[in-house]
């Protein structure tokens, strides 16, 4: 029995080192970003089996995300990283970003003479 308790033990270090590995990229990522936009803010979605997505804007309005594998990962990348994390994505957080003409055209699609959704 004390076999089981061992190897469960290994395995949950093993996955709590994975865990810390895969934050720390998502943090050097942030980081990246974040220097590339004059600085950044994140807000931290769950999104289901998938895991988390960190929106990220920058202090220039450019916006991009990532995925986390679990929202606990997601969390300690963004707290890695040091930049300011909102519980939604609504108000002054939302009103930062900047869209192009591209983003337009992608979420209005065919509804506003947006590119057709199809081939046809």
């Amino acid at each position: 029995m004390s076999d089981t308790k061992q190897a469960d033990e290994a395995g949950a270090t093993k996955a709590a080192a994975k865990a810390e590995r895969r934050a720390a990229r998502l943090a050097k990522q942030i980081g990246a970003f974040a220097k590339a936009h004059g600085g950044a803010e994140a807000q931290v979605a769950y999104i289901g089996q998938l895991g988390a997505r960190i929106v990220l804007v920058g202090e220039d309005g450019g916006w991009g995300d990532l995925v986390a594998p679990t929202h606990a990962v997601a969390e300690l990348a963004v707290q890695k990283a040091g930049v300011t994390v909102h519980e939604d994505f609504d108000g002054e957080f939302a009103a930062k970003v900047r869209t192009g003409p591209y983003e337009w055209s992608r979420m209005a699609g065919i509804q506003v003479g947006g590119p057709a959704n199809s081939n046809t």
